[in-house]
């Protein structure tokens, strides 16, 4: 990654993690690559990461990888996946060669019984993944694994990211990666050309799912198909259900989480959070 997407600069010293040495989970809006060049969002996820403890590892879950069973990436970093087109020819030839993963994969495994633990496969990091991460973390120094969404099931996805939550002991970054709202066959064509200006049934989703986010109010989030602005604001939901994985992994589903990020790109909803601490 080119060093100008991360504002340089003295940063704060980060916080020492919870009482128990735990990382937060986070949920947070990844976007295509153009972001990258958008210097307000990259400029919210590199303060984002600065306040954070420093991981061991990170456990990302993409909206652009979705397999049952649940199956992880090559933890020996395989080529990105450059699963986007019609973009600048640049864009597809950026890298971000992290460290082996196979200790970090593991970990992840481990969580998991034995009839149940995921596959690991070859493939490389989606653009939900290592767009995001290049921000936050662009020396590309930490070692990194994807997992799969193997379901929409709110239920189901939480007691995954339960699962998961004892990594966060270990000083790994769990991440849900996805967006707030992503109905992107109905913007206009003044969003297309960059206004934020969010159509209504963005706003309007985006209100809903604060509000219920700051109640920790997991049984109506899990209602989301019945939510303000559907099916506008996700006419397929896999953006929006890594967000229960990192409820799950928060510790308590029902904590109510921290904001991180909010506002609008293109009119969609950035809304990012953290969870846990």
């Amino acid at each position: 990654m080119n060093a100008q997407l991360v504002p340089s600069g003295d940063r704060d010293v980060p916080p020492a993690p919870d009482s128990e040495g735990r990382l937060p989970a986070l949920y947070l809006g990844h976007g295509a690559p153009p972001l990258l060049d958008d210097a307000t969002w990259t400029g919210e996820l590199a303060a984002w990461a600065a306040r954070l403890p420093r991981p061991t590892g990170i456990l990302i879950v993409s909206a652009h990888w979705e397999a049952a069973p649940v199956a992880l990436s090559s933890p020996t970093p395989a080529p990105l996946v450059y699963d986007f087109s019609g973009f600048d020819p640049r864009y597809y030839a950026l890298t971000y060669p992290t460290p082996d993963a196979s200790d970090l994969s593991r970990r992840v495994r481990a969580c998991f019984p034995d009839n149940g633990r995921p596959v690991v496969t070859r493939r490389g990091l989606d653009h939900g993944a290592w767009v995001p991460l290049m921000v936050m973390y662009p020396a590309a120094d930490i070692p990194v694994v994807q997992l799969s969404v193997p379901t929409h099931d709110p239920d189901a996805l939480i007691a995954l990211g339960v699962r998961l939550e004892p990594l966060r002991r270990q000083g790994v970054l769990i991440v849900g990666s996805g967006f707030l709202t992503h109905g992107l066959p109905f913007l206009s064509g003044d969003n297309w050309r960059g206004d934020p200006t969010p159509p209504a049934w963005s706003r309007d989703f985006d209100q809903w799912a604060a509000e219920l986010l700051a109640a920790g109010d997991v049984a109506g989030l899990s209602r989301y198909r019945s939510a303000p602005g559907m099916p506008y604001a996700h006419p397929t939901v896999e953006h929006l259900v890594p967000l229960f994985i990192t409820l799950g992994a928060g510790g308590d589903p029902e904590m109510p989480v921290h904001t991180e990020i909010d506002g609008y790109f293109m009119g969609l909803a950035k809304r990012s959070f953290s969870v846990g601490r």
